[in-house]
């Protein structure tokens, strides 16, 4: 069944980016509604948490609505919670530009959606089922799939030419409990020697030791550490729940990436939408009901950002 938040929760923090302060709340939505972010500084601006509203993926994933030109950024720890506590309906309100980043991962979402809990809505989910396997490359031996399979599944390799990360491999299969023991508390990283390029780019303006790891020349320089030994891949997996979440509608499919980036998923779903016969739309005990593919694909006709490592 669709689900929603039975009540209405508010989180406060900064920007990642923007380094700008930031309120949040999540409230209910009704049935078939997805996820719409609503800024409340401009005038009730409404940004549809879609693939094809998605306009950067420098470091984060950005959407932008086409005729408002309101954004909202950074979206993509957010969209993660959502997606992995089985939220299928929800209204996004902020009074800024940029989704706050709280610890840097997706836990303090989840604590926030699990306060007030969720609410069954009567009307059967709709999924997207990978019919075929779709595949996407990008620079520096980018690549990712997604290929049919009954259930959520993903798996990400990274690998990066630092003595505290190297090559790691992480690997979920999506349900409520498993999201929140084995993902959740992952949080974004970073290298110190990055940092000034990226706030001179306007970027990484809000990121602190207490929003992010950052890692120095032998490991990273947070006091506690890192949360797991894989910290680095497991958040290349929230960071993939959240972007397939854009998708607008649960997926059955297995998704694969290697060295993955918020622009590699974008393609990868430009690239699964932009081929008809490798997904349908299905709900819960129904059968093929292809025909309703136009709640997702008929939303806007945007192209993909460019593809962009983050």
């Amino acid at each position: 069944m669709q689900t929603t938040l039975k009540g209405a929760v508010e989180v406060r923090g900064v920007g990642l980016h923007s380094g700008s302060g930031v309120r949040m709340r999540l409230a209910p939505a009704p049935v078939n509604h997805g996820v719409i972010f609503i800024r409340t500084d401009m005038g009730g601006a409404e940004v549809p948490a879609l693939w094809n509203r998605v306009v950067d993926t420098r470091l984060s994933t950005v959407l932008e609505d086409a005729v408002t030109r309101a954004r909202v950024g950074t979206v993509e720890h957010l969209m993660a919670a959502l997606a992995g506590v089985g939220v299928d309906n929800a209204r996004v309100y902020l009074d800024g530009p940029e989704v706050p980043v709280m610890d840097g991962s997706s836990a303090p979402f989840v604590e926030a959606i699990e306060t007030v809990g969720l609410a069954r809505q009567g009307a059967a989910r709709r999924y997207i089922q990978v019919r075929k396997p779709v595949r996407v490359s990008g620079g520096a031996g980018q690549a990712a799939m997604l290929a049919p399979a009954e259930a959520a599944h993903f798996a990400c390799s990274i690998d990066f030419a630092h003595p505290a990360i190297g090559r790691q491999d992480a690997a979920l299969t999506l349900t409520p409990a498993a999201f929140r023991a084995e993902v959740a508390s992952a949080r974004t990283f970073g290298f110190a020697c990055e940092v000034e390029a990226m706030r001179a780019a306007g970027l990484a303006r809000g990121g602190s030791l207490e929003n992010a790891v950052v890692f120095g020349n032998s490991g990273p320089l947070n006091p506690e550490g890192l949360r797991a030994p894989d910290e680095c891949a497991r958040h290349k997996l929230l960071d993939a729940v959240g972007d397939m979440a854009l998708a607008g509608t649960p997926m059955l499919a297995a998704y694969t990436a290697e060295r993955p980036s918020h622009g590699l998923n974008n393609a990868l779903l430009a690239a699964l939408f932009a081929d008809r016969s490798a997904w349908t739309l299905v709900e819960e005990g129904v059968a093929d009901i292809a025909q309703a593919a136009l709640l997702v694909c008929a939303r806007g006709n945007r192209r993909p950002a460019q593809i962009a490592r983050a």
